[in-house]
């Protein structure tokens, strides 16, 4: 299993280029069950969830191929899918998965998709993919650990979910692109992945409005075109990969300019760093950061976007673990998403937690451990403290890292830091 060997306290310089998104290529990925013809994707990152994703088509049938000139490019060819199921194995290791149902239902009029089944981070119920989906006339039975949904064709309904769900919005929106009518999904999420795939559908012929608010009305058509190589659909950069880079520079110092990333999607989190004394400047495809010295500890409450993302939690309590002052950080979307706190208290972090809020106490320098990553993003929070730490961090179970960020150790080399990955 491999390691990242990390030897703190060098200051991070240069440039560093963003992937695309993960949680947009994924949705993305999937949009590609809902047409006949091949569909290219460019500025697709190569992370572990898109390999599985791949795989996922695969198993359907579907061909789904990396461009070998162009390794940023996939195509997906699902004009022959002969399955119409998402197994177990393959959808145990991802909760993504859960997106092939809408498209698959949509198009084919049948779909068998696992339950994903528990997650590190806490509960992510599919029940209102379930209730939507029920609304818009599928007939849909959980037997046997699958969801087995059945539809002759997709009828328009006007869908309030309980509450704001990203891959509901992201299954429904795709699944509404076929159906007969209007289908207006209220309560919708509006994070910046949500607009990008409503406008790669429209590319495919769909008729869809107001994507990016919370109301999206969608009106049915018979059949979606594909994306030639040509023409293909350019993944917006990932946010969350942004917002760990600036984390990092915030943490370790340094003068670092982030390129082929998009500010207006990270607000909340731009916010809270220039309030703790970094210097940024943004323009329209790239970041610049400044940090010297130790920065102020900064409270903060995750939310719903465009609110401080939860995604960002782990990355920015690193920040205040090396910051000068008291910070209180308050969870509010995931019911287990602190597990890195006893991590981070390895390493030197003065770290107190009651419930769903961390109370913490900045300290001057962070000791170099052993420690173990729990989840994608507690796996950033632990290399962002061993940039900062003395001596060396080993983070172990780095699997959940190689999930969401490209080439990470990779990317930090280039900036000075040294890192390495251990076989």
């Amino acid at each position: 299993m491999d390691k990242l060997l990390i030897r703190g306290g060098r200051a991070l310089q240069g440039d560093v280029e963003i992937s695309g998104a993960k949680n947009a290529a994924l949705p993305e990925l999937c949009a590609a069950l809902l047409t006949d013809e091949p569909v290219t994707l460019a500025n697709v990152p190569r992370l572990q969830d898109v390999a599985t994703t791949l795989k996922l088509l695969r198993n359907m049938g579907a061909v789904a191929e990396r461009d070998e000139a162009r390794p940023d490019r996939v195509t997906i060819d699902a004009g022959r899918i002969d399955r119409r199921e998402a197994p177990y194995d393959l959808v145990k290791t991802m909760r993504a998965s859960i997106l092939v149902l809408g498209p698959l239902l949509a198009r084919f009029g049948e779909a068998t998709v696992s339950l994903p089944g528990g997650c590190a981070i806490g509960s992510r119920p599919v029940d209102q993919h379930i209730k939507g989906l029920q609304a818009m006339g599928a007939d849909i039975r959980v037997e046997h650990g699958y969801i087995v949904a059945r539809a002759e064709r997709l009828k328009g309904a006007r869908i309030t979910t309980d509450m704001v769900t990203v891959t509901g919005t992201e299954n429904l929106l795709m699944a509404a692109t076929l159906a007969e009518g209007e289908t207006v999904l209220e309560n919708a999420a509006q994070e910046p992945e949500i607009p990008d795939l409503a406008e790669m559908l429209i590319k495919m012929g769909a008729r869809i409005e107001g994507h990016g608010t919370s109301k999206i009305r969608i009106q049915g058509v018979e059949r979606l075109r594909g994306l030639p190589a040509e023409a293909p659909h350019a993944i917006i950069p990932d946010r969350i990969e942004t917002g760990t880079f600036l984390c990092a520079v915030a943490a370790a110092g340094g003068d670092v300019l982030v390129k082929n990333a998009r500010a207006d999607h990270l607000d909340a989190v731009i916010e809270k760093l220039r309030e703790a004394g970094a210097v940024i400047e943004a323009g329209a495809d790239h970041i610049r950061i400044k940090s010297q010295g130790r920065l102020k500890a900064m409270s903060f409450r995750t939310s719903e976007y465009p609110g401080f993302p939860t995604d960002m939690q782990a990355q920015f309590m690193a920040v205040n673990c090396v910051a000068e002052g008291s910070a209180r950080v308050t969870e509010t979307i995931f019911e287990n998403r602190f597990m890195h706190v006893n991590e981070l208290l390895r390493l030197g972090a003065r770290i107190e937690v009651d419930g769903h809020t961390a109370l913490v106490h900045g300290v001057e320098r962070l000791s170099g451990a052993t420690v173990m990553a729990t989840d994608l993003r507690a796996s950033a929070s632990l290399v962002i403290a061993g940039l900062v730490a003395e001596g060396e961090t080993l983070v172990d179970r780095i699997y959940h890292l190689d999930r969401g960020y490209d080439q990470m150790e990779a990317k930090l080399r280039g900036l000075g830091a040294d890192i390495e990955r251990i076989k």
